[in-house]
């Protein structure tokens, strides 16, 4: 509160007074909102912490569903609320929300008192020398901004206006890294990473329960964390916002690597599931940043990317390592600017140099990783296979085509874009990550027939408190700016800048500074990229939902080969092991049959009756085919082609045809991929 100074004149008394309680009414509607609604309108609080920030949105926040029955609004498919939890506690400076109220929740971490000088993490991974106005609350002459890595972004109130905004969907991924925390200058906590998760999930919890408080007790506010797609749905169309929970940590589990020797078993893999799944977790990536005993990780660049290969030599002993890749889709390029976290190596150690023609992590899916992957789709959550290897994400889909499972989401721009179609064709949803306008309209146009061929809408992941960049402004003197107030895009509220303390945000001028500017950067997108992009983000919570829903009533496939007769054109020898053709079809993928060293081989099996067979799937030893054809028949004796390759390339394949009459399956090669012959871990037939 200001100080006010008082003259002692009694014929000036009564103005004064008027003077004073103007001023007052004036400093009430800066630093909170006017509660003339809150008595009538049920998205406005009864009790808004005072002071507070404003929200400037008004009109009633879109219920309901459309003509179709599909709920509508956009996604964030990648927010990090509670980051500032995470490395220790001292990397993301600021709290989402405190009782004490907002000057206390935006103030910034002690070390960078006076100008900033020990922001090391900011000059680290972005450059430049850290140093800012550490003040927040009620100036932020500095902070939140575009390009700060290290501030609050995800203040609860921002987060209300993104919901004011349209947004409906949030998907808050638990995040932390122990390597980072480790070497990190400044921490008040344990870097352990599951107590990190933990503390993270019930914050989480925390906050939901801190909203409904303000709007008059528990399930009354508009932060409803879900843990089904039926209850999203009814949130949603209570006009409320969706939250999920995920995971994105680097050695979930406890499976990291040491020397190429995993530190987890698949105990503990079952055990972390079953206690991420009990907190409400639905959705999580294996890998983040490191290889670690599960997949290998797909590379960052840049001086940023060599701080994280230091991080993973501290972490594992070994450094990335590459490969020439052999499809269309590759890693990021690692690159070789210098970083001042090279200072952590030991003596006598350098990061390696890598050849520009190999960009691909030799790493893939183990089997540690495998396993995991089979206990999400078990449990019914979604797997995120942003951050993943080339390698290790076309294991994945592989997986999944193989179970039809449809749970698989890109949810900011980390995945190959060429496997977009894939993803699509499982039923998984995508996302981009918070690009400028600009950028966001021309990756949105690469990927909008698709869309329209799936018939899907498009989601965003903002990554707020993700440790990256933000929509950079474009300048009030663009021919096209953002103008306020301007609708939101259901044309129901009217959205003006947004104000907190006695900053005001433009996002003109500020671009994408915190969650509160996503209406904003929407309206700026909607400017530059047309409308149809938007159009198709307003779907994105239709399509998230479906993936969830669909992932959630998936049923494993019987597979009608297992335990059926087998035989084959011919059977390698062993005296130690066999490799008869039954041991395709028992049901045990340790066991294999393998042929002679020839290219016209086949193995057939007799389902015992005439199904409606619709998918094969191939599980290969290394001894694949290159050329082979799947064929059908119904006797026995003529045969037609149901689905045919040259381009095998091992692995786990899935052969994917229409519906067809069928007791016999022929699996036949016609050309090898290897000098020896054809080997198959075990063959599944699936009914239509």
């Amino acid at each position: 509160m200001w100080p006010v100074t008082w003259t002692r004149r009694p014929n000036r008394r009564r103005r004064d007074v008027t003077v004073a309680a103007l001023l007052l009414l004036v400093l009430a509607t800066i630093l909170g909102p006017t509660p003339s609604s809150a008595a009538t309108d049920w998205w406005n609080p009864t009790a808004r912490p005072a002071p507070d920030s404003q929200i400037n949105v008004t009109g009633e926040p879109f219920k309901g569903t459309d003509a179709a029955g599909e709920v509508r609004g956009f996604v964030d498919a990648h927010n990090h609320l509670f980051s500032n939890e995470a490395f220790g506690g001292r990397l993301i400076c600021g709290k989402v929300f405190s009782e004490a109220g907002i000057a206390d929740a935006l103030k910034d971490c002690p070390e960078h008192y006076p100008d900033g000088t020990l922001a090391i993490f900011d000059y680290i991974t972005h450059g430049g020398d850290g140093r800012h106005d550490p003040v927040g609350w009620p100036t932020f002459a500095d902070w939140p901004a575009y390009d700060s890595m290290t501030h609050q972004a995800d203040y609860y109130a921002w987060v209300e206006r993104a919901w004011r905004g349209g947004q409906r969907v949030l998907v808050n991924d638990l995040v932390t890294n122990g390597v980072i925390c480790s070497v990190y200058f400044f921490k008040d906590r344990s870097c352990d990473e599951m107590t990190s998760i933990r503390l993270q999930a019930q914050l989480t919890y925390d906050l939901q329960a801190f909203i409904d408080k303000q709007y008059g007790g528990t399930g009354k506010g508009w932060f409803r964390i879900v843990t089904d797609s039926a209850q999203a749905r009814s949130v949603i169309e209570q006009g409320k916002l969706a939250v999920i929970l995920g995971v994105e940590t680097s050695e979930p589990f406890g499976c990291k690597q040491i020397l190429d020797i995993a530190q987890c078993s698949k105990a503990d893999i079952d055990k972390g599931l079953d206690e991420l799944y009990d907190l409400g977790v639905r959705s999580m990536f294996l890998c983040h940043k490191f290889d670690n005993a599960l997949c290998g990780v797909r590379f960052d660049s840049g001086g940023l990317g060599t701080a994280i290969n230091v991080g993973q030599f501290l972490s594992s002993g070994t450094f990335w390592k590459t490969e020439t890749c052999t499809g269309p889709q590759h890693d990021n390029p690692i690159g070789d600017a210098a970083s001042t976290a090279e200072a952590q190596l030991p003596a006598g150690t350098e990061v390696p140099d890598y050849a520009a023609g190999a960009q691909c992590n030799v790493r893939g899916l183990t089997d540690l990783g495998e396993y995991a992957v089979r206990g999400m789709m078990k449990r019914k959550m979604m797997l995120e296979i942003d951050h993943m290897s080339v390698k290790a994400t076309g294991q994945v889909l592989d997986l999944f085509e193989s179970a039809s499972y449809p749970g698989v989401i890109s949810s900011h721009s980390w995945m190959d874009i060429d496997w977009t179609e894939r993803v699509y064709a499982l039923g998984g949803f995508v996302a981009q990550y918070m690009h400028g306008s600009e950028g966001f309209g021309q990756e949105a146009a690469r990927t909008k027939a698709l869309r329209d061929k799936y018939g899907v809408g498009y989601g965003y992941g903002t990554d707020f408190n993700g440790v990256g960049d933000h929509p950079a402004p474009r300048g009030a003197t663009t021919s096209n700016p953002v103008k306020y107030p301007f609708r939101s895009v259901d044309g129901g509220s009217v959205i003006d800048r947004q104000i907190t303390g006695s900053r005001t945000w433009d996002v003109n001028t500020d671009g994408a500074a915190h969650a509160g500017l996503i209406p904003d950067w929407i309206e700026d997108i909607r400017l530059v990229a047309g409308q149809g992009v938007v159009d198709d983000l307003f779907k994105g919570a239709e399509s998230y939902l479906g993936t969830w829903g669909a992932s959630e009533r998936h049923q494993a496939g019987v597979n009608l080969a297992k335990g059926r007769t087998a035989s084959a054109s011919s059977s390698e020898w062993s005296l130690f092991t066999s490799y008869q053709p039954g041991r395709a079809a028992d049901g045990d993928g340790g066991t294999r049959w393998a042929s002679d060293w020839s290219d016209d081989q086949w193995w057939q099996v007799d389902l015992g009756s005439t199904h409606l067979v619709s998918r094969v799937t191939l599980d290969w030893e290394r001894a694949y085919a290159r050329s082979y054809r799947v064929e059908l028949s119904t006797d026995g004796t003529t045969w037609q082609t149901a689905w045919s390759t040259t381009a095998g390339d091992g692995g786990l394949d899935t052969a994917r045809f229409t519906g067809t009459p069928a007791r016999y399956v022929r699996v036949h090669g016609l050309g090898r991929g290897t000098e020896w012959g054809y080997s198959l871990y075990e063959v599944g037939v699936h009914s239509a």
